[in-house]
């Protein structure tokens, strides 16, 4: 890593930051000159992977963007929906998966950090934080070393900071080992009338930095996630920041407190990239240039050159915009939360980033140059040689004991209880926490109102690995459904792509069956894309992780009271499934754990469908008619049984459910994971009136058992085909992560 001005030739700098020789020409002539050290950082970070999307923006276009309910779309720190009564919901998701793999602890810790600053840009107060961690088999010691330090990082700082972490998933497969997937999705409220951007919008303006002193820590983190993973990446730990969440946690307070003048004119955070970022993004944004001092930028460390100022990734720091005599009064509310203000610099009219050192001009560039002009890539996407093999399923696949397949799949890493690892989160912190970690979507609610905001993250799993079209339409089905079984509508979606080398042909048509895929569904759907991430590079010696598309949704649900518990809730109950009782084997995840096989095509999506089982569980909800609900998915009918027996209270903890001869295999009825359907329980009072509000939304159905005391039955045609007491499913399903993680 470079850490100076001396002694390292042009050559040596634009090559060992990642730029190739057609970019250092095209730096060249949009300069009219070769650019010295500082500039060719700028333009590196800035023309990363990680910040400037060369190889994903022309295909992130087709997104559907628009939404009755959006304030503000893509491009901005975070996406805005609308709630109602003047208040607004900021979320986004976003990956910190390098610094991670290096470190982590701090890599997980920081990536709170940054996602929080995200939300915090928008003016809006941070309320929640989701993950979604993708990691190799815990059998093995790295990658037990790797979730215990990622979950660790994520307690340490989200419980510091007063954020609750109230959900999110927990992935494994093979390729993950060596480059885990750490996505980390934060939503904020804030009023509408103090939604902030973050744009420098006016010449004249004062620019102050809020926050940390700057360091030498970070320097080139954009660069070093936009790189594959290999033996000479420990050496790059220096670009693995260090968090301060008790900073945090003053920056968030002071940051709002400012907001709350109407005197901060743009705010934005400084992540990837640092000041360069920050500053060059801000200025684009709203058309203006910038003039820096970094002589007025508070350093921690002596003799840090103007290279090393630009591109710290230091934590804990924030820009804030404002009229040159409202600055003293920001400062001053800084200065009493305990935190550094400085005015270190002003907007200009010239639409040209300025640098000073010293008194003299260390760096002049283009705004333009650094935000719009950067070079975009199109590689022809080829799918595997083997993808025919992959969909098939061996026609002569026998079919084991199906009490023991289904202890075999709670007991699996794929679906066993994640307490060992949401336990460790203070996700009741704020108090506004509806609906805890361990069911299908988190729900909190919203103060000085009677709603509240349901948050759910899903990735396309093992399909994707096999179909990543039909994985990211999954996930975004998925999402919906978990948001439908706690009666909220869609408000939007953020996303956080994962893959390999972008270069690479295969995984060229990785990233566009998954982009089209979700395209396809939001559409279908009509849930708008507010924002995301995409992540590239994520590979260890040439070997590329899964293709990952993880899906944040946010929905608002207006009876929160009326919220039906995951798990049984009384004796006699009844059961209904909403969708078809027909599963699909289609790389499923008993495939996985008890046949050993990724693979079969994954099922299809069938939007009408989907579309009337969410709206008739919405409406049942709404009427307060449901005991319980779970969205059918990992696992299928047999599974969402156990699980609603495993969350249910004393009483209600066993199920006697009677199903039809399939057409198909028994084991796809049990294990099978079709979209589209959703198991609720009722009391018989109620059974009548709930089966005329599917009727209404044309949702197929059927009754297919009762809540028992205790204990779980299957039948098939009337004959039994599946039964375990309480105690077994329990002793399958809840020590599993805990002892795996032991060794």
């Amino acid at each position: 890593m470079l850490g100076g001005e001396g002694g390292v030739t042009q050559m040596e700098a634009w090559r060992e930051m990642g730029l190739s020789e057609a970019e250092h020409r095209r730096m060249v002539d949009l300069l009219g000159r070769e650019p010295n050290l500082t500039e060719t950082g700028m333009f590196a970070v800035l023309w990363s992977e990680h910040c400037a999307y060369k190889h994903s923006r022309h295909m992130l276009k087709t997104l559907p963007r628009r939404g009755r309910r959006v304030l503000v779309g893509p491009g901005e720190n975070a996406g805005v929906v609308g709630l109602g009564r003047g208040l607004a919901l900021a979320f986004r998701i976003e990956s910190h998966n390098h610094p991670s793999a290096i470190e982590p602890h701090q890599g997980a810790a920081t990536g709170i950090g940054g996602i929080v600053r995200d939300i915090l840009a928008m003016g809006a107060r941070p309320v929640a934080l989701l993950d979604s961690l993708h990691f190799g088999p815990p059998g093995e010691a790295r990658n037990r070393h790797l979730l215990s330090g990622v979950v660790g990082g994520i307690a340490a700082y989200g419980n510091c900071i007063g954020v609750p972490t109230v959900g999110g998933e927990i992935d494994f497969g093979p390729r993950y080992t060596d480059n885990p997937l750490v996505n980390v999705l934060c939503a904020g409220v804030v009023a509408k009338d103090r939604l902030m951007h973050a744009r420098a919008a006016r010449p004249g303006s004062a620019l102050l930095l809020v926050g940390s002193y700057t360091g030498r820590d970070g320097i080139h983190g954009a660069t070093f996630a936009s790189a594959q993973l290999d033996e000479a990446s420990q050496e790059r730990r220096p670009a693995v920041q260090v968090g301060d969440p008790f900073l945090e946690k003053l920056l968030i307070e002071a940051c709002l407190e400012m907001v709350a003048t109407g005197k901060v004119e743009g705010l934005q955070d400084l992540g990837a990239a640092g000041l360069t970022s920050s500053l060059a993004e801000t200025a684009s944004r709203g058309g203006t240039g910038v003039r820096l001092d970094l002589d007025r930028v508070p350093l921690r460390e002596e003799g840090m050159t103007s290279y090393e100022i630009m591109l710290s990734e230091s934590q804990e720091r924030m820009l804030a915009i404002c009229r040159p005599e409202d600055a003293q009064e920001l400062i001053g509310i800084c200065r009493r939360w305990g935190l550094n203000a400085d005015v270190i610099g002003e907007t200009t009219d010239d639409r040209v980033l300025t640098v000073r050192q010293g008194g003299e001009i260390v760096a002049q560039v283009p705004v333009r140059a650094l935000t719009e002009e950067v070079p975009g890539y199109y590689v022809a996407p080829r799918p595997p040689a083997d993808l025919d093999e992959r969909r098939r399923v061996p026609e002569d696949l026998p079919q084991p004991d199906a009490t023991q397949s289904l202890l075999d799949l709670l007991s699996s890493p794929q679906l066993c209880c994640r307490r060992f690892v949401y336990e460790q989160y203070d996700y009741q912190v704020r108090t506004d926490t509806l609906m805890t970690p361990g069911g299908d979507a988190a729900v909190l609610r919203l103060r000085g109102t009677r709603k509240a905001v349901a948050l759910a993250t899903d990735s396309g799993g093992l399909a994707s690995r096999v179909d990543p079209y039909r994985g990211a339409a999954l996930a975004v089905a998925e999402a919906a459904r978990n948001l439908a079984v706690v009666g909220a509508e869609p408000l939007g979606i953020t996303n956080c792509l994962n893959f390999g080398d972008p270069d690479r042909p295969e995984v060229a048509w990785q990233f566009a069956e998954s982009v089209d895929g979700m395209a396809e569904a939001c559409r279908a759907l009509g849930i708008p894309v507010t924002g995301g991430n995409v992540s590239f590079y994520n590979e260890t010696e040439g070997v590329p992780v899964h293709p990952t598309v993880v899906v944040g949704m946010a929905g608002l649900v207006r009876e929160p009271d009326r919220i039906p518990a995951v798990g049984f809730r009384r004796e006699g109950d009844f059961l209904v499934l909403l969708g078809s009782p027909e599963g699909e084997l289609g790389a499923s995840v008993y495939l996985e754990v008890v046949h050993g096989l990724v693979a079969g095509q994954p099922p299809a999506v069938d939007y009408a469908r989907e579309r009337m089982v969410q709206g008739g569980c919405v409406a049942l909800v709404r009427r307060g008619l449901l005991a319980s609900a779970h969205d059918l998915s990992a696992g299928g009918l047999a599974l969402a049984v156990a699980e609603g027996v495993l969350h249910a209270g004393a009483g209600a903890q066993g199920a006697v459910v009677n199903l039809p001869v399939p057409i198909g295999r028994v084991d796809g009825l049990l294990f099978g994971e079709a979209p589209s359907r959703i198991l609720v329980s009722c009391s018989e009072r109620h059974l009548v009136r709930v089966k005329n509000v599917l009727e209404r939304w044309g949702v197929p159905q059927q009754v297919i058992g009762r809540v028992s005391a205790k204990d779980l039955t299957v039948r098939v045609g009337g004959k039994p085909v599946l039964s375990a007491t309480t105690e077994q499913l329990r002793q399958a399903w809840e020590p599993t992560l805990e002892r795996m993680m032991s060794g």
